[in-house]
Parts: structure tokens; sequence; C-alpha cells
């Protein structure tokens, strides 16, 4: 048996840095963990072949090759799946679709033959056996959720680790928060079930047998959901792992703000490698995260605690919402000066949207207040917003003009720069210098200081950092590159404002 895996493009967005991956010379941020999983669920003697579409191109001979196409996707990669599911179909061949797109909104892929739905696990060995007997259905789908301490190692030998940016593990899945407009618990639940710390490092193990990537990723929704068995097992293993790999990639990873609560845990994180963390802020106004039941944000300083992981060494990828039922038209001057005082340079600023599967879903739902189709893209809403459009789209241009503007960005840079790196790691992460990283500088200052409209601001902020700390001149450089990744996202933005407001204003209008 033949089984083609297949993963269809990413939308130039936020997080796919389309001209980032330019900059530092490779083809995507990260690998399809989901189908590298898959593919050892699948029978030992099935050959399997992974297509990565944001890597390379699909090719006839690929499609012709498979018994069964695999197809997995997030809800973002809607439309190019829709676009990759229609040329094989020219070919006559069965799809098997999985995956959170699919396990949402599977009605919208009539070309699909299969659906295993909810977490492989589970769902993927019922429709083995029955492939086995001949006897298929379309859909495989559970309640029950997986244990993870039983998942794979992923299948590494289907891709070239050197194309992507990032490795990318994963240590939990859930999360014991109910934020409405998140579709994670609907997912994989509100208890956290978490891998082994041997299985974690197994993974790492793997990973440096391969390449030597930029950052290894743990995709966790939040690393800190099950914080006993975190701080118990999983750090201090990848502290001992760090003591024998000293030039291994820090870690990135996605955490909710009251990490800064806990001593502790900052600590253990930084020391087991952790830098990059994104920090779902949402809003600074107490009725919208009320509203969307964002209880771990209330009734502290945001500020405070953002400053407060910054100088104990982490790097605060900021996301912020707006178009909350809360929201007036103060709320869009409020979050440019929140993100200007925090000094998070990597602010990404959504409409909110109402996931298929969510509670904020269903709401609207019942208020008739849902536009179709859903668009994952940050500058989108399918929501008939309580605050007039034009004022909503009004107000989030003027965020966007103000904090992806390179003098903007040169001023928070500075500001993280000045109080960042007051903590000292017992186990510093080391990077061996190569060839390699000296054409991603040569290619950061050409795209930055020489192409790029801010080219001014990052030739201050590299040679003010220079001058003012040179152990933090690798991130400044980082920074400074995204002041052209953020002029090319905003470059996109203006060319569909006009697009997007009028026709949410023809909504608003029915």
């Amino acid at each position: 048996m033949n089984i083609l895996l297949l993963y269809p493009e990413m939308p130039e967005t936020f997080w796919s840095m389309k001209y980032l991956m330019k900059m530092i010379s490779k083809k995507s941020s990260y690998p399809p963990l989901g189908l590298l999983t898959v593919s050892k669920l699948l029978p030992n003697k099935w050959e399997k072949k992974l297509v990565d579409l944001n890597v390379t191109n699909l090719k006839s001979g690929d499609v012709e090759w498979a018994d069964y196409i695999f197809i997995s996707a997030m809800n973002v990669q809607i439309e190019y799946a829709k676009k990759a599911i229609r040329f094989c179909k020219l070919f006559n061949k069965k799809i098997v679709a999985g995956g959170p797109l699919f396990t949402h909104e599977f009605e919208k892929f009539p070309d699909v033959d299969y659906f295993i739905l909810n977490e492989a696990e589970i769902t993927l060995p019922l429709f083995i056996e029955d492939i086995n007997h001949g006897t298929p259905k379309k859909y495989y789908t559970t309640k029950d959720f997986a244990d993870v301490t039983q998942s794979p190692l992923p299948d590494w030998s289907l891709i070239d680790l050197n194309k992507y940016a990032y490795a990318i593990v994963q240590y939990s899945r859930g999360c014991p928060y109910m934020c409405d407009f998140c579709d994670v618990t609907a997912l994989f639940g509100r208890r956290p079930r978490t891998k082994t710390a041997a299985q974690i490092i197994e993974e790492l193990n793997k990973i440096l047998e391969l390449g030597h990537p930029e950052i290894i990723l743990f995709a966790d929704d939040n690393l800190i959901g099950n914080r006993v068995d975190l701080k118990k097992n999983l750090l201090p293993a990848l502290i001992d792992w760090r003591r024998n790999n000293k030039t291994a990639p820090g870690f990135a990873t996605q955490v909710t703000i009251n990490l800064s609560d806990d001593e502790e845990m900052m600590r253990l994180m930084i020391e087991a490698g952790f830098r990059n963390i994104f920090v779902g802020i949402e809003s600074i106004n107490e009725l919208s995260l009320e509203d969307c039941k964002k209880t771990q944000n209330l009734r502290r300083d945001i500020l405070e605690n953002i400053k407060l992981l910054q100088k104990k060494g982490f790097i605060v990828t900021g996301g912020f919402i707006v178009g909350f039922d809360s929201d007036n038209e103060t709320v869009f001057d409020e979050q440019i000066n929140f993100i200007q005082k925090s000094g998070i340079v990597l602010a990404t600023v959504n409409i909110l949207k109402a996931p298929p599967g969510t509670d904020l879903n269903k709401k609207l739902q019942i208020e008739n207040r849902l536009i179709e189709p859903f668009d994952f893209d940050e500058n989108k809403t399918n929501i008939i917003t309580k605050m007039d459009h034009r004022v909503l789209y009004n107000g989030y241009k003027k965020i966007l003009d103000n904090i992806y503007d390179p003098k903007k960005i040169y001023e928070r840079s500075h500001q993280f720069i000045s109080n960042y790196g007051l903590h000292k790691a017992e186990i510093p992460i080391q990077k061996e210098v190569t060839f390699y990283d000296l054409i991603v500088l040569c290619k950061i200052i050409c795209f930055s200081g020489f192409i790029g409209k801010g080219r001014i601001y990052f030739w201050k902020l590299i040679i003010g950092t220079f001058f003012m700390n040179k152990k933090n001149i690798v991130q400044a450089l980082l920074f400074g590159a995204m002041m052209f990744q953020f002029q090319k996202l905003h470059d996109k933005f203006m060319v569909s404002y006009q697009k997007i407001s009028s026709q949410n204003l023809e909504y608003q209008n029915q």
C-alpha cells in the first residue's frame, strides 16, 4: 500500500513569516508534526511519502504513485486544502482527511472519501482495521481523548529538517482554561495530558541526529497547563539534557500570563532553555476579558507581568484581539499604548472571530450573528460585531499602522533590549557560528538595512545595541529582520483593507 501524506500550503499570515523565512534561507517555519506522527501509526509494511506544499510542489507522479492520500490541516489552511484535494481528485484518488480543520468542518469537503476525526491515536487504527477487511466507513470519530504516553515517535525520516526554521515536539494536549473563542478545549479537553519526559528526550535526541534547527518549538497550546508534571518531570529532564548537549537550540512555546506568578517555574524554564514564549493577552479591558472567559488574565497588572517575564529572560510575543462586545472606540489607542509600553516587539493583532466548535461560535449561532464562510485570517471576522464595522476596521488599521511602523518597532526593540539580559542561566544557550549564519546575516542586512523602508531604524537598533549590550545583538538582528517582515505584512493588509471593510459593511447592513 502506497500512502501519500499531504500538507497544504499556509496562507501569508503573521505566523507563516514568509519574508523572514527568505532572509534565513528556509522554506517554511516548522514541519507538519501531525502527519509525521500519523506515519508511525500506519502499518510498517506500507510505503509512505510526505509532501509539504510549503516546501515543495505536488507533482502528478506523487499522486499517481499513491493508493490513498492522507491530508491534514488547520482551519487557516482551508482554501489551500480544498485546492490540493481538487488536484488529487483529478486522478480519482481516495482522500483520507483528519486534523483540526476536518474535525470541525468536515461537511465542507464533499470530495473527501474518509474522515479520521478527533485524535488519530484512537480513530486511525479503526480505519486501518476496516481497510484491511475491505469495509472502510466514511467517518471515524470519538468522544474519548488519547493517552499521549502511547503516541509514537514522529517519523522524521520523511522530511529534510534543514528546510525548516524550527523543529517541533509536543509535550501536552489540552488546556485547563475556557477562553470562549479558542477551540483547544473542544479538540483536546480541559485536562492537559502529557507525554513522559523520556518520550520528549527521545524526540529531542532524534532531532539533533537529523540537523541543528534554529529553535525547537514545543507545540503546546499551554505548556504550563499541567504545572505539577512540568516542574517535577519534564523541566528537570530538559535541564539534564541541555547539560549533555551544550549547543542545543533554545525552545519556544505558548504559555498563559500566570507563568509570571510562579518564580520556580520561570527559573526552571530558563534553565531548560525556553526563551521565546507566546502569551495570549487579548485585551487590557477587564470587561472584554470577562466576556471571553479569559479568567487567568483578570485582576492583575498585565504590563508588570510582561516586564517581569522579560527581565527573567523570556522574549514575549503577544497576542491581541479587538472586536469584543465590550470594546468601544477607546480600545484601539489603549492597545497601541500598551504594546509600546510593554516592549513587546512581536505583536499580533486579530479581529475577533468565532471558530467552529468554540463556545463563542455556539453562542453567536443562537444570536444569529455569524457570517459565512469562516476565515482564520487575522484581518477578518465571521462575527456581526456590536461595534460598527467601519469603526472596527478603521481602528484596527490604526493599530497596525502604528505597531508595524519601523520607528515604533525600533522604540519597542530598544526598550526590550535595555531590560533584557539581566538573567543569568546556569546553562546558557550556546550557538556555534557557521558559514550559514554569515549568509543569514548578509541577507538580513540586505533586506532590512538597505531595501526596507525602516533601514534607518534598523541601523540605529544594531549600532545602539552593539554599544549598549553586545550580548543581545542576536535579538537586535531578529527584531531588525522583523521590521521588513512587518512592513510586508502591513502592505498585504493595506491591499485588502478596502475590500474587507466594504464586504463586512454589507453583512452588517443586511
